[in-house]
């Protein structure tokens, strides 16, 4: 059931209350609304701003709501009241990222004049401020298991963590292009970013390596959002999209289409709701998807009675006379899986469509087709990467069988070098993949081999076919000579 509600303004932020009744707060222009998840009305309004509201976030108690402002300050408010508890003072610009730490008593920012502030809630006081971004921050979370440490987000292409007892950040990751979100995963080991086309992953137990970077949507990646188990990630974009990925595969197990760009996204145990913006006369939508129960998605369907057989074959054999127009039926262009998989974008699940058996084994030469048009749109990488011990091995058998064919090489060699450089930090992992890649080792020195011996081959018979050339020559000249001295004599006898 699919619910829009229309607001008017800019629409920047939208979360759920973690508490039940789970409503959820609409920060929109300079107003941030309160809205029932039953009656989908406004139950509450804030509008103790000068000018427009940033980022509404709940506490975890869902009794505090904290949002930021364009002329610089932080207010806190009580959710039964409606005139702000605190504000915090200390931004000369804009701020667009705020949040709670998990202890409750603290609160972190982010804003337009490059700094991180973390701030201090029953005294209003700023405890500590970092000055080590170059542009705006514009996103920042908290984690969950150490009430200290807390990540921010900026333009300038890099995401810091940063801990409260330190002076100075403790980590920063490049990501590459402009940071529009970042999400802490609830174990606190794994960090998601989104910027530009990309969404990241980072382990950050392992000093910010890179694990997997996804690249399934068109335009810039604007906000993401975890379920409550950690097993989905949603992104949501500028392309009306939002992709759900398993944080097992990084796959795109689902996509929703809206009519409108996405700039937030937010989950509740009841509902799930996607905000789009960019309508027409400067009005923003957001709408709301419900998920169905268990029970409704077993729904038996009805029986229906299929048409009788001669339905079928009405008219087949019928002859058409000479008076008659003959019409032909235009024939249905039935595209293959592999085909409607790259027509929509899903590069990954169009490499493993290739891969399938009666496939790769039959006509290898669709598989390197597909590899290369991947590699053309540029997401070859991105479909090779993420894969398990099971697909490693069988991209590897499949490459060592058919790189040394001439019409496949010039592929497969690209192919067989983004594999090796994206599971390089594997190897001794599994046996299964290493036997693989001493196979393949094995099969392109034999190849190299078998060239230089080729050469070998082609300089002597080059040799041997000059030598037969010269004695040829000589040959001929000599018994021109000797017929010629043979006329001499003739004609003076």
């Amino acid at each position: 059931t699919l619910i829009q509600i229309k607001e008017f303004g800019v629409i920047n932020k939208i979360d759920f209350s973690p508490v039940s009744p789970y409503n959820y707060a609409v920060t929109a222009s300079s107003r941030i609304h309160v809205y029932g998840h039953y009656s989908q009305e406004p139950i509450k309004t804030f509008s103790r701003f000068k000018d427009a509201a940033y980022c509404a976030t709940y506490r975890d108690d869902g009794k505090l709501l904290l949002a930021g402002s364009e002329e610089g300050s932080i207010r806190l408010f009580d959710i039964s009241g409606r005139a702000p508890l605190r504000q915090f003072d200390g931004h000369t610009k804009a701020v667009h990222a705020v949040g709670f730490l998990s202890d409750k008593y603290r609160i972190f920012s982010g804003g337009d004049d490059y700094s991180s502030n973390l701030w201090d809630i029953p005294s209003a006081a700023e405890i500590v401020s970092y000055n080590e971004h170059l542009d705006y921050v514009r996103c920042g979370c908290a984690s969950k298991l150490n009430a200290d440490v807390f990540v921010t987000g900026s333009y300038d292409h890099t995401v810091k963590v940063f801990d409260a007892r330190a002076k100075k950040s403790i980590m920063t990751i490049e990501h590459g292009q402009p940071v529009e979100s970042v999400l802490l995963f609830p174990s606190g080991g794994l960090l998601a970013s989104a910027g530009g086309r990309y969404v990241k992953v980072w382990d950050i137990l392992k000093g910010g390596q890179l694990l997997v970077s996804l690249k399934n949507h068109h335009k810039t990646v604007t906000c993401l959002c975890l379920n409550s188990s950690g097993q989905r990630l949603l992104s949501g974009s500028l392309d009306r999209h939002v992709k759900i990925y398993s944080t097992t595969s990084y796959k795109v197990v689902h996509s929703f289409n809206y009519a409108t760009s996405i700039l937030s996204l937010a989950l509740s145990s009841f509902y799930y709701e996607a905000k789009n913006n960019w309508g027409e006369k400067k009005t923003s939508w957001y709408s709301m998807h419900q998920i169905k129960t268990l029970e409704e998605n077993k729904a038996k369907p009805q029986n229906k009675r299929q048409p009788a057989y001669r339905t079928y074959v009405k008219g087949r054999n019928y002859m058409p006379k000479q008076e008659d127009f003959y019409v032909s039926k235009p024939r249905k262009c039935v595209l293959r899986k592999y085909d409607k998989l790259l027509k929509s974008f899903q590069s990954s699940k169009a490499l493993d469509a290739v891969l399938e058996p009666q496939i790769r084994l039959c006509t290898p030469e669709v598989t390197v087709a597909v590899m290369q048009e991947l590699n053309r749109r540029g997401t070859l990488r991105s479909a090779l990467a993420g894969r398990d011990e099971k697909q490693i091995s069988l991209l590897l058998t499949f490459v060592t069988r058919h790189v040394i064919e001439p019409r496949f090489t010039p592929i497969l060699v690209t192919v067989a070098d983004m594999i090796t450089d994206i599971y390089q930090p594997v190897v001794g992992q599994s046996a299964l993949v290493d036997k693989q890649f001493l196979r393949l080792q094995e099969a392109i020195r034999k190849e190299i081999d078998y060239q230089e011996e080729l050469l070998e081959v082609l300089g002597m018979m080059d040799a041997l076919f000059a030598t037969l050339t010269k004695k040829k020559a000589s040959s001929l000249e000599e018994n021109r000579s000797n017929g010629l001295t043979k006329t001499l004599e003739n004609d003076m006898s």
